[in-house]
């Protein structure tokens, strides 16, 4: 199977299913995290998500949203409105996801100073250990 955006090849009836590492990449991207957790609050809209999510494109929201929804964890609404309103709401499978990504993001907000406490002191550490005149010639 190729490594493309999608994780279900079909080769006549039969399909293969995801690997649980396309999953986690999938839920664990750096954009659909933030997604989830709003869509999970209840029905939410593109244009939310893109005050709500600091710093995705419109492109990039467009694209997560689309993968989203094709993985089954966003179901998106479509109301005959003018201009078209659309709505994203997490499905059951979101829902259940939901816990575990806010005790992950409860835990990056409680442990991020402390890693970039060690962060700086591993590069300082890194730093003694280069001689000074490879550090002049770069």
């Amino acid at each position: 199977m190729s490594r493309r955006n999608t994780c279900v090849s079909k080769e006549g009836a039969q399909a293969e299913a995801c690997t649980v590492r396309e999953v986690l990449d999938r839920v664990g991207g750096k954009w659909s995290v933030g997604i989830i957790i709003e869509a999970s609050q209840g029905p939410v809209r593109f244009t939310e998500l893109e005050r709500k999510i600091e710093g995705i494109s419109r492109r990039m929201l467009t694209l997560t949203l689309r993968n989203l929804e094709r993985d089954g964890l966003l179901e998106r609404t479509v109301y005959p409105t003018v201009p078209p309103k659309v709505e994203y709401r997490a499905t059951e499978m979101a829902k259940e996801l939901y816990g575990s990504l806010v005790m992950l993001t409860e835990w990056a907000e409680r442990y991020r100073d402390a890693i970039a406490v060690a962060r700086d002191n591993y590069d300082r550490g890194r730093e003694a250990l280069v001689p000074e005149h490879s550090m002049a010639s770069s």
